[in-house]
């Protein structure tokens, strides 16, 4: 990065634009002729971040292609601005191709054939290629860190690139937020390559939640990640966010309002989640709680004795 001319300096900026050394402007890969015209367009990003001006997104639109055969998605789908649906099909079916297909808003020039409205229109160009105005965030299955930072130096910069007012208070719901999701607690002097999968990934949660300005959060078998789901889906929901979920658990697709099956790369129907699904969804959950009961104990070098735990009370609801 080139380092700014000290706030004390008379020197003008145009001058300080001249005297910049070329290997200088080599090494950021920019031309002198260019800084201008970057300096303005900077000025202008940071003056929205301070302001808080958002794409206000209050939905987004699903036009049906085609599957792998070519046979045509008689589909036209519109999500809302806090509603959760999942992704649901056999391995390889295409859910991570829908993700994608949504990521870039698609425009028909996917393999798939689908468009993506935003608010009921085609997005601009600028909302599809430019990595400042990025309306989504994907959290995958794989995620891992590359910088040898400390996890509060991490969340802190990204706080400041956002111009974030309340850094530490907003650092703090952070972590907090982050220790709920994990089944490990995070330090703020951890180093973040040295976090579990599980770790990473509810630290992406909490920033996306927290701070993250897209609005559209795509989720790829978050079941994978060694989190708590439940509170990872309602943490996203607090945050007004369009999430969807593509995933093989039944617990995190009845969460959803609604799931779109995918079958031969296509989306073969979308469902509404019943009031009989969602009575199965509390018994799924009373499992999967006395699931995590069992795992904590054997982590802990325990052995099970029931307790009390046994799955069939839950499974009848008891």
């Amino acid at each position: 990065a080139l380092t700014p001319p000290p706030k004390d300096s008379e020197k003008p900026l145009d001058q300080w634009f001249e005297d910049l050394e070329l290997f200088t402007l080599d090494e950021v890969g920019i031309d002198r002729e260019e800084l201008p015209e970057h300096f303005l367009l900077f000025l202008e990003q940071m003056a929205e971040r301070r302001q808080g001006t958002l794409t206000d997104v209050q939905s987004i639109t699903i036009l049906g292609g085609q599957d792998k055969s070519g046979e045509a998605e008689h589909t036209e789908l519109t999500l809302r601005k806090g509603e959760v649906v999942s992704i649901v099909g056999p391995t390889g079916s295409g859910k991570s191709r829908l993700l994608s297909d949504i990521e870039w808003l698609a425009q028909r020039d996917t393999p798939t054939k689908r468009a993506i409205l935003v608010n009921g229109e085609p997005p601009p160009p600028a909302w599809r290629f430019s990595i400042d105005k990025k309306l989504v965030a994907q959290l995958s299955q794989n995620m891992n860190f590359v910088m040898d930072i400390t996890v509060e130096h991490f969340l802190r910069m990204h706080c400041e690139s956002r111009m974030v007012p309340d850094t530490d208070e907003k650092i703090a719901q952070m972590m907090e937020a982050a220790n709920r999701l994990a089944g490990e607690p995070l330090e703020p002097d951890m180093p973040v390559t040295s976090l579990s999968g599980g770790q990473s990934r509810a630290l992406m949660i909490a920033d996306t939640a927290y701070v993250s300005t897209s609005p559209i959060i795509l989720i790829d078998e978050i079941e994978n990640a060694g989190i708590s789901r439940k509170e990872a889906v309602s943490l996203l929901i607090r945050a007004e966010k369009i999430v969807l979920m593509a995933t093989h658990d039944p617990i995190l697709a009845l969460r959803a309002d609604r799931r779109i099956v995918i079958k031969n790369g296509g989306i073969r129907k979308v469902l509404e989640t019943t009031e009989a699904e969602k009575e199965t969804l509390a018994k799924l959950e009373k499992m999967n709680d006395v699931l995590l009961l069992c795992r904590e104990q054997l982590r802990s070098g325990e052995q099970l004795h029931g307790n009390g735990t046994d799955l069939k009370y839950a499974l009848k609801g008891d």
